[in-house]
């Protein structure tokens, strides 16, 4: 048994994930991940962490600054097979920006794309594929490419691909600002 010395009071740390909240006064997002054999696995498809937390042997915390974009995919499944694919694309964002609250996702982020089931997801997962065959890098993508590539998925379109054109025109636009 270990005794503390007298005068020194056990105070229980916070949560690593809650300490990854803040560096100095910038205000980061913390994403959860998992995996779990044959039952689910939440990962990052493309996304640069600042820093990633390993909580326990199933659990890790992804923490990003702000204005960093990132993919996270989500599947799982039961006795019977795979019961959910989900890719969501997402900005960390600051306190004073428009975002959204989603689940695992701390304090929020701007959903850029959300595509849920099998078919939408492998499309998804195809342009990004498409775009590193390019040699671009998923984090450097328009985020109005996402937001067109997501509404195009949920109507049923033609999806878009994203071409070098289209990526030299959005550095451009980007550097005139």
């Amino acid at each position: 048994m270990t005794t503390q010395p007298s005068g020194t009071t056990n105070v229980s740390s916070p949560s690593l994930c809650a300490r990854a909240g803040h560096v100095g006064n910038m205000p980061l997002t913390r994403v959860a991940l998992a995996f779990v054999n044959q039952r689910i696995n939440l990962y990052l498809r493309f996304g640069e962490p600042a820093r990633t937390l390993q909580l326990d042997r199933w659990r890790r915390c992804a923490v990003f600054l702000p204005a960093s974009m990132f993919c996270r995919i989500r599947w799982e499944s039961n006795h019977y097979g795979t019961i959910r694919w989900q890719l969501m694309v997402m900005q960390a964002c600051t306190p004073l920006d428009a975002v959204q609250r989603i689940p695992g996702v701390q304090p929020s982020a701007r959903l850029l794309l959300h595509a849920e089931g099998e078919q939408k997801v492998r499309a998804v997962l195809e342009r990004i594929d498409g775009m590193e065959a390019l040699g671009i890098a998923a984090i450097d993508v328009s985020p109005t490419y996402w937001h067109t590539l997501g509404n195009r998925l949920a109507a049923g379109l033609v999806l878009p691909d994203y071409t070098a054109e289209r990526h030299a025109a959005w550095l451009a636009g980007r550097g005139l600002s």
